[in-house]
């Protein structure tokens, strides 16, 4: 019989949509390659025991269908199980292999629960060992256990049960599900951020093993608090006292301050930089508290030895060594320039320092300006702020214990007195012009003796200096140095 061409076309094109259809089914559904082996790869899982693991059951690595379990066979001493898996999938050998069931009446499956990311892929052939291995409880014993609990539970009272539970949760459906729901996303949140959370784990032995070592400092740090409590807890009265007077006292140190404005701010600002300076010289402060115990103690064990006597006073032994040693004139004004006693007058203080200005490992005035130790830069000594501050370093004016030098300049070059840094020398050099003439050093001698200072300061006796010289002066005489007092 012919056919029309229209069915000959619908004949083709139902031919090859059954085709398309047979195809899907053999390689998508069926996935008759993977009954053969094609792209798959064999792995022996060892189990202590079946736990309801069966054959063509689901193989998943982190949740993702990865292969089926192809056999399951006993052995001398377990079970063995034969895994085909994708090998289009890498998964490493460090991991742990676990049966689970998915429903509460069976469906076992083998989940893969990897170690290690590092670790070398799984390869045909390879065994997964019974230690890496795990099996759900056996069901039977699970309804038997549940079977004894409910034995447990007296008959007489399981109403009594009932009706505590229904009076324990009843009426709580909303909170209980809002905590379900709770826990559900919480679970979804943790398995998002799994690798996240397995490092912190990993990675929390540092801080735990910190915890244990401190275990005795937090012991001491709860005993303290403890016992900051029991003092709480026994000074309640006051304690309330406390709270209950705090506000009026803090509004009275409210209004104190309002009336010593605006001097109160002035005093304050003042106290920060002086704060601060005892921030800097904390060391040496705590030092000046150490020894002065020690020195009141001295002076009062001075007064206590004669103290029941007949003449009460201070035992103290003195021992007068005149000029030893001498007096430091180095970096003081001239003998010329310095002042008599009998001035009562109070001039204005020439500008710089002064100070000994000797080598500081000299054994003259070693607790002199020079060697204050500079607390902000540990190993240097300095004798001003600025110096102990700055990179500047210290430069003796000479190695000698007298002052060196005609009146206007030294022989290293510095001032006298010491000037800041970036000051204008106290000697500037004169303009251009006729140079003036050289100072004339003069002292004044006494008329009735012939003594006199010298610029070292030390006093000179010229015999024919005095007044009622019995005889007159002769070319040896003139020529006859001063004698030194």
């Amino acid at each position: 019989m012919s056919q029309s061409r229209w069915v000959k076309i619908q004949l083709a094109i139902f031919t090859v949509i059954t085709v398309i259809a047979g195809m899907v089914m053999l390689f998508g559904y069926i996935r008759v390659p993977s009954l053969f082996g094609v792209g798959h790869y064999t792995v022996t899982v060892q189990l202590p025991r079946a736990g309801g693991l069966y054959q063509n059951g689901n193989v998943t690595y982190r949740g993702t269908e990865v292969g089926r379990v192809t056999a399951v066979h006993l052995t001398d001493t377990a079970v063995e199980a034969t895994l085909s898996l994708r090998s289009d999938v890498r998964i490493p050998s460090d991991l742990d292999a676990q049966v689970h069931s998915a429903s509460a009446i069976g469906e076992q499956y083998v989940a893969l629960q990897p170690r290690s990311g590092t670790a070398p892929a799984l390869k045909e052939g390879d065994v997964i060992p019974a230690s890496r291995t795990s099996v759900p409880p056996d069901i039977n014993a699970l309804l038997a256990a549940a079977n004894r609990g409910l034995q447990a539970i007296p008959g007489d009272n399981l109403q009594t049960v009932i009706d505590e539970s229904y009076t324990a949760i009843g009426g709580l459906g909303p909170e209980i599900s809002r905590l379900v729901k709770g826990s559900t996303q919480l679970a979804i949140d943790g398995r998002a951020n799994l690798d996240p959370l397995t490092a912190v784990i990993d990675q929390s032995q540092p801080v735990l093993d910190s915890q244990a070592h401190t275990a005795d400092a937090i012991g001491d740090w709860a005993a303290h608090l403890a016992t900051i409590s029991h003092q709480l807890q026994v000074n309640d009265t006051s304690v309330a006292g406390l709270l209950d007077r705090g506000g009026r006292a803090v509004d009275e140190a409210r209004r104190l301050v309002d009336r010593l404005q605006p001097t109160l701010p002035l005093l304050l600002a003042n106290l920060v930089s002086i704060g601060q300076v005892a921030i800097t010289y904390q060391p040496a402060l705590e030092q000046l508290l150490v020894l002065l115990p020690e020195g009141t103690a001295d002076l009062q064990s001075a007064v206590m030895a004669s103290a029941d006597t007949a003449h009460p006073g201070v035992a103290l032994d003195f021992k007068l060594n005149l000029n030893l040693p001498p007096p430091c004139l180095t970096g003081y004004l001239p003998a010329q320039q310095q002042r008599t006693p009998n001035f009562e007058d109070a001039p204005d203080r020439p500008a710089g320092d002064l100070y000994c200005r000797i080598p500081q490992d000299s054994p003259n005035a070693v607790r002199g300006a020079r060697n204050y130790p500079c607390l902000t830069r540990p190993g240097k000594r300095a004798p001003t702020v600025k110096m102990c501050e700055s990179d500047e370093q210290y430069v003796p004016l000479n190695d000698g214990f007298n002052w060196k030098g005609d009146p206007n300049a030294t022989l290293s070059g510095q001032d006298i007195p010491q000037l800041p840094p970036g000051s204008p020398p106290a000697h500037a050099p004169a303009p251009p012009g006729p140079a003036p003439p050289a100072p004339i050093a003069a002292a004044e001698y006494d008329p009735a003796t012939g003594t006199y200072v010298g610029p070292d300061g030390k006093v000179y006796t010229q015999a024919d200096l005095a007044q009622p010289t019995s005889k007159g002066k002769t070319w040896q005489s003139m020529l006859t140095p001063p004698t030194s007092n």
